[in-house]
């Protein structure tokens, strides 16, 4: 049997600005052949195509509001239900509340996946506070062809310039250290109660996200073909 035949179920993937879920998830995708299901392209894709959930989110952002909790899971319903997700689905930027949590855990209740029922798997990648500060404010990337550079890990071969066509390159404007700080302590403050609420169902497992990108892939394949493993503390 190969990996892409694997029932994966769903993942949600937790982890602070800079940690490394996109580089997972899309991993991740690759490698089972699941959806990455991100909230922000299925409001997009709503929004685009003038569904009724679309047009009621469109109305309340060009009034400058928050999308409600019940417009954004109704979508992430109808797109949960495609058949892409028959086998799993990494879920990104879903669940961001404990009251989102809880309803998630409704929907997908007595849910099975190729025969199994198979619980959400909870992965919190966990990257210290400097190195995150470094992954964010480091990055740089070419305005000519997009190519992204870290001062720190992933330096130019000539300090500001890049390698492909000698582009100054440049920084986003939210990449600044007051900005990026501001960030991850908003995030924290946010995501501890989904944090906790996980942990207390013994279904957070913790990963250290403070090492190579191959590390970090061992560890979450692991969990999701051995998603009754231990969780961590």
């Amino acid at each position: 049997m190969g990996v892409k035949d694997i029932a994966v179920g769903p993942l949600i993937l937790l982890g602070a600005p800079g940690a490394g879920k996109g580089t997972q998830a899309k991993i991740i995708s690759e490698r089972y052949g699941v959806p990455q299901v991100s909230t922000g392209d299925i409001l997009r894709d709503n929004v685009g195509r003038g569904t009724e959930l679309g047009k009621k989110a469109r109305a309340i952002m060009d009034r400058g509001e928050l999308v409600s909790d019940d417009l954004v899971c109704g979508m992430v319903t109808d797109r949960l239900a495609q058949a892409d997700c028959a086998r799993g689905f990494i879920l990104d930027g879903f669940p961001r509340t404990t009251v989102q949590a809880e309803w998630l855990d409704g929907l997908l209740a007595g849910r099975s996946y190729l025969g199994r029922a198979i619980a959400p798997v909870v992965i919190s990648i966990e990257v210290g506070y400097n190195q995150l500060l470094q992954r964010l404010t480091g990055r740089r990337s070419c305005p000519v062809d997009g190519k992204i550079y870290n001062i720190y890990f992933q330096p130019p071969k000539t300090e500001g310039h890049c390698d492909a066509c000698g582009s100054e390159l440049v920084q986003r404007k939210d990449d600044t250290e007051a900005v990026i700080s501001e960030r991850l302590k908003n995030y924290e403050r946010q995501t501890l109660p989904l944090v906790d609420y996980y942990r207390k169902q013994a279904r957070l497992h913790k990963i250290n996200g403070d090492r190579p990108v191959d590390e970090v892939n061992a560890d979450v394949f692991r969990l999701i073909e051995n998603p009754d493993a231990q969780a961590g503390d």
